[in-house]
């Protein structure tokens, strides 16, 4: 089992104090009307704000829904009405984060109550990047700190981002983990360091030097049996093996600034190609507007959409005899019906293997969902970047300003 190196809620005792919480509760919103079109991250976080608030702690919440520039960038006052409803308890919430009155309102609240605080985003310092130190004189925890007993952590999915309102507390206040961050990190690295072989990785979607961080950490350090490859990652895959992807397949790895990428994983097929599986066909809309299987031979100048059916078939072999399974990215363009088939037959075979399986965050934890199969996996994570900086084998900021807390 992981050996926890941070505190968690286990080693206070929270009733009477003032227990300031980060969540991450950024949700789909629709952007005419402002409604809320998805409440699983705040069913994720009820764990942690029901036991603080039943333990009789005097909550704050911080959180952040989407960033500056994006339709979906607003308050956060529907996700009040939302947080409410799921913890069954009349959250309050103030339109501000260190106002004179989200000061007051902080100071006033009794031992069970929830006080939300406006989108830590308003404010232009939670966009900037530094170290935990640095980010403790920033001026919302300078501001709040005085105010509060102990920090919570509960924001597994932005875990990997050094902003003040995930890291700036560490220094300066008595810290723990909360009960969601907990369960991924034991989850996650559990898994990592206790691999079942043969151990496959499943890797697609858009986010290619992501991926491909996470295929050469897993091959280099023997985690990984098999890597199969979907998305643009296989694209990119395929362009390093000599397959000739189409001028407007080539663009768009051009136009991303993948270039990079195709030279990387050159490499990785020279060292590592019996355990690199990329797409033997892959599927394009023809000029009909119907989906089309074609070779990786015979790439028509048309953008690939998804796998062929003869990968799927590959694949869901291989995964089928899996004892460990990581997946991260969508195999194709899901949400358009007729492309969706690689990413629903491989979390099919994922959700029918016997072995233990852990979807990555994002767009795959959407499909897995809205697939039906959420039932059937051992873990969907609650973070991509997070969940997938881990397998890369990287640090995740916000942990280790928990861990360097702990030490205190």
């Amino acid at each position: 089992m992981m050996t926890i190196k941070f505190n968690t809620i286990d080693n206070f005792d929270v009733k009477g104090k003032t227990v300031l919480v980060r969540v991450d509760i950024n949700s789909p919103v629709d952007p005419n009307s402002g409604i809320i079109l998805d409440d699983t991250r705040m069913k994720l976080h009820s764990e942690t704000l029901k036991e603080l608030s039943n333990k009789g702690a005097k909550v704050v919440i911080l959180a952040h829904q989407s960033r500056p520039g994006k339709k979906d960038f607003t308050t956060l006052e529907q996700h009040k009405n939302v947080l409410s409803r799921n913890l069954d308890v009349d959250v309050k919430y103030i339109d501000s984060i260190f106002s004179h009155e989200a000061k007051e309102a902080i100071k006033n609240l009794n031992n069970g109550q929830i006080l939300l605080l406006e989108n830590v985003r308003f404010f232009s310092e939670e966009s900037i990047s530094k170290t935990p130190k640095e980010q403790s004189q920033t001026l919302i925890p300078q501001n709040l700190a005085p105010l509060i007993d102990i920090f919570v952590n509960d924001a597994f999915a932005a875990a990997h981002r050094s902003q003040p309102s995930l890291v700036g507390f560490t220094p300066i206040l008595p810290s723990a983990a909360g009960r969601l961050m907990e369960k991924e990190l034991k989850i996650i690295q559990n898994a990592i360091d206790n691999v079942e072989h043969p151990c496959v990785f499943v890797l697609g979607g858009m986010k290619s030097d992501d991926s491909i961080d996470v295929m050469e950490n897993v091959l280099k350090n023997g985690t990984a049996d098999y890597v199969l490859t979907s998305g643009l990652v296989a694209n990119i895959l395929l362009l390093a093996a000599g397959y000739d992807i189409g001028k407007i397949n080539k663009k768009f790895i051009k136009d991303r600034g993948y270039c990079y990428l195709v030279k990387k994983s050159k490499k990785l097929l020279k060292n590592y190609e019996s355990k690199i599986v990329y797409p033997k066909d892959v599927a394009v809309e023809n000029k009909q507007g119907l989906r089309e299987d074609v070779s990786v031979e015979n790439i028509p100048n048309l953008s690939i959409f998804d796998i062929g059916i003869e990968s799927i078939k590959e694949y869901a072999k291989i995964i089928r005899s899996a004892k460990t399974i990581f997946a991260n990215g969508p195999a194709g363009v899901f949400e358009e019906p007729k492309f969706a088939m690689g990413t629903e037959d491989i979390l099919n075979a994922i959700a029918n293997s016997k072995g233990f399986s852990i979807i990555g965050g994002g767009h795959i934890a959407a499909a897995t969902t809205a697939m039906g199969f959420q039932n059937d996996v051992n873990h969907i994570s609650s973070g991509g970047g997070a969940c997938i900086n881990l397998l890369s084998g990287k640090n995740l900021v916000a942990v280790q300003a928990l861990i360097e807390s702990a030490k205190k």
